[in-house]
């Protein structure tokens, strides 16, 4: 990690348990280069998301993706809201994700689709952090018209979408997006866990 970098993570970021690097340093940059990646390196992100736990190995995730310059391209970035296009136009990748809502087995209902899909985008942002890429996920896109413009089933949900890309200048952000462009800070442990029972 460059040690730019480390340092601003940092100044924003301080765990309260000991707990491994790899957790602390992976955040949601948004400054990307336009350069593209190798189509080997992309698949390194799903093959790590592909080695994620999911209720009865059903592994409901499915990852839709389109690299820039190519024809698929325009498809998922006119998917997004104005505001996300704004500084996703230098990603090198955008991805789409997908869970099935159902078991392989039987096609009985899964209640754990989501939570398994997004066990698996964890494993895709964190080796994408290991390899010293920008990996962004965002809720901010057209969901009907992914559904539509994508062909996804009805028996699957659309779950997110990430623009993936190589580190770039935060000068090359919109002026409003340049300020943002910080590791956030996370809820104390005691906001969040809570021992026999849930607390308001």
């Amino acid at each position: 990690m460059p040690e730019k970098e480390e340092s601003l993570i940092a100044a924003h970021r301080k765990p309260e348990f000991s707990v491994d690097p790899l957790f602390v340093n992976r955040w949601s940059p948004r400054a990307m280069s336009g350069e593209e990646i190798a189509l080997e390196e992309l698949h390194s992100l799903f093959e790590a998301a592909r080695w994620a736990p999911s209720a009865s190995n059903n592994q409901p995730w499915r990852f839709i993706y389109a690299r820039r310059d190519t024809p698929a391209w325009k498809t998922l970035f006119d998917l997004m809201l104005e505001f996300n296009q704004s500084w996703t136009r230098n990603a090198a990748a955008l991805v789409v994700i997908v869970s099935k809502k159902t078991f392989d087995i039987k096609e009985t209902p899964s209640r754990t689709h989501s939570f398994d899909a997004g066990a698996a985008w964890q494993n895709l942002a964190l080796q994408g952090s290991l390899r010293g890429l920008v990996v962004h996920g965002m809720a901010g896109f057209d969901y009907d018209r992914a559904r539509k413009d994508l062909a996804v089933p009805d028996n699957h949900d659309i779950e997110a979408m990430v623009a993936v890309g190589k580190p770039g200048p935060v000068e090359g952000l919109p002026a409003a997006l340049q300020k943002r462009e910080v590791p956030s800070d996370r809820k104390k442990i005691a906001e969040i866990v809570f021992e026999g029972r849930f607390k308001s």
